[in-house]
């Protein structure tokens, strides 16, 4: 795999600094059920990085003790194929956490995950599912052949216990991410079409649709690195940097801690292997810090981070900026 940290370093990215903590992304390990041609984090079913239980704990302390942070965004790899995974959830619903599960939807029908889709719904957990287009062959082309169908099913399920409807309380969205070197379609008119094609052709529901970049980092910027494409694509996120965005960058709020509890400023940074500053330090952990000594400490950016501010900027929570214009579709 081609490393892409070298061609990001030497950056003229804006500066930035953290205000305080309120989401903790907590990375359970690089496992999963896919090997996404996207995945920023290189994850798949021979990874074995996983959180342990001595660490899963370190993260319940540190909820306890920063009343402020008050989402847990769960995330991997497949995030549920962690033993402490449910313990985990359980801990923050009890502490009145949100509590997120950024699942691949394919994860409700692997052995052994057979009660995952009532357990969630039982804590009330918030479902973001990758669903990168509305149409099959797409889908599969990217996360592997059959993804398209099984995600189907894995909304259907979730919709029968009340994600993504009205009053139920169960939240449901999901996100798109580009099949190339693109930057993504306007994300409100794309919700519509996601809306209506899923509602039409399968009778599912859902929340809101959440637009996210490619980083060219990992797997998809070493594509980009074999295919020659790797300076177009960031030449197009520099060309598209919006200074508008810098204010809602999810850095700002946010923590990233991995899978052995060390902490970043960003998921993205963390497959980087940037991990935070502080003090002298590049190798601080959860159970060091308290979320207030954070703020106000500056940010590690580099080149990738272009890809958060190009054109209506994209994050965890989809799109910075809303844009109403017409745009393709992912069928496009």
């Amino acid at each position: 795999m081609h490393a892409t940290l070298p061609l990001l370093t030497q950056t003229d990215f804006p500066a930035l600094r953290r205000v305080a903590v309120e989401t903790l992304q907590v990375n359970l390990g690089y496992r999963c059920n896919q090997s996404c041609v996207h995945c920023h984090v290189n994850a798949g079913p021979h990874r074995t990085e996983d959180m342990s239980a001595d660490t899963v704990a370190v993260v319940i302390d540190f909820l306890a003790a920063n009343a402020g942070v008050r989402v847990l965004d769960l995330t991997g790899g497949a995030p549920e194929l962690n033993r402490h995974f449910r313990a985990l959830v359980v801990a923050a619903r009890r502490r009145g956490v949100r509590v997120v599960d950024r699942c691949n939807l394919t994860i409700l029908e692997v052995p052994g995950q057979e009660t995952l889709a009532d357990f969630l719904a039982a804590h009330e957990v918030e479902v973001v599912a990758s669903l990168p287009c509305y149409l099959e062959d797409n889908v599969d082309r990217q996360r592997g052949k059959g993804t398209f169908e099984a995600s189907i099913r894995a909304l259907q399920r979730l919709n029968a216990l009340g994600y993504g409807k009205p009053g139920s309380g169960l939240i449901l969205n999901l996100v798109y991410n580009p099949q190339g070197a693109s930057l993504p379609p306007a994300q409100g008119p794309l919700e519509r079409d996601y809306q209506r094609l899923l509602g039409e052709r399968h009778g599912v529901v859902f929340n809101e649709l959440y637009t996210l970049a490619n980083m060219p980092i990992q797997r998809f910027g070493s594509m980009l690195v074999s295919k020659g494409q790797f300076n177009a694509y960031m030449t197009l996120l520099r060309d598209a940097h919006r200074d508008e965005n810098l204010p809602q960058v999810m850095c700002r709020k946010l923590l990233s801690v991995d899978w052995q509890g060390y902490l970043y400023d960003c998921d993205f940074n963390q497959q980087l292997a940037l991990p935070i500053r502080l003090d002298g330090r590049t190798r601080v952990h959860l159970g060091e810090v308290g979320a207030g000594r954070l703020e106000g400490e500056p940010i590690r950016v580099a080149d990738h981070c272009f890809g958060c501010t190009a054109g209506q900027g994209s994050s965890c929570g989809g799109a910075l900026e809303p844009a109403t214009a017409a745009a393709p579709g992912c069928g496009l």
